[in-house]
């Protein structure tokens, strides 16, 4: 299924778009990489702070539903510039990128990372003070906090060990 995946792409003309704009274009290649990378650091930048918040590691004189009204709209605007941005390198070399098995990891800890974000601001959005009502999610709230660090963490140590995995799973003989 991963390689029909990677074929239908290969095939598509799409990827021929792709492939032609980031020969083609003066410098398009590093300017994909640098919006692809901003996006990775606002969506660490915001999403990071507000665990450690939680976690009781940062900002203590700020209140945990203003820094979420504030930094989570940086989450959401940097999700989907970090898809597209992703999305042309993975539409230039699918074969490379489909069957890595970073590549793989990289998006089983993006999506539950993902879904604990919308979870815990749609939480907040109705009930400012949601997770602050009682003591039990109180709790839950460290403990969806942790999870999400160590997923962010995870999925920016996976992005950037994409180009390695040949080091880290050498082909045998």
């Amino acid at each position: 299924m991963v390689l029909d995946l990677a074929n239908a792409l290969a095939e598509s003309p799409l990827r021929t778009a792709v492939v032609y704009l980031l020969g083609n274009v003066p410098g398009l290649p590093p300017i994909v990489q640098t919006i692809h990378i901003l996006s990775v650091a606002a969506i660490m930048g915001s999403v990071v702070l507000i665990d450690l918040k939680v976690l009781g590691l940062a900002l203590p004189s700020q209140s945990l539903s203003e820094l979420a009204r504030r930094l989570m709209p940086w989450t959401w605007w940097a999700l989907p510039t970090l898809a597209l941005s992703g999305a042309v390198f993975i539409l230039a070399r699918p074969a490379s990128y489909v069957v890595n098995p970073v590549f793989r990891l990289k998006f089983a800890m993006l999506a539950p990372a993902v879904v604990l974000a919308a979870v815990f601001h749609r939480a907040m959005a109705g009930d400012s003070g949601f997770w602050e009502r009682t003591r039990a999610r109180e709790i839950a709230a460290k403990v969806v906090a942790a999870v999400s660090l160590l997923l962010w963490i995870g999925v920016a140590m996976a992005g950037r060990w994409i180009a390695y995995a040949d080091y880290l799973f050498p082909e045998g003989p």
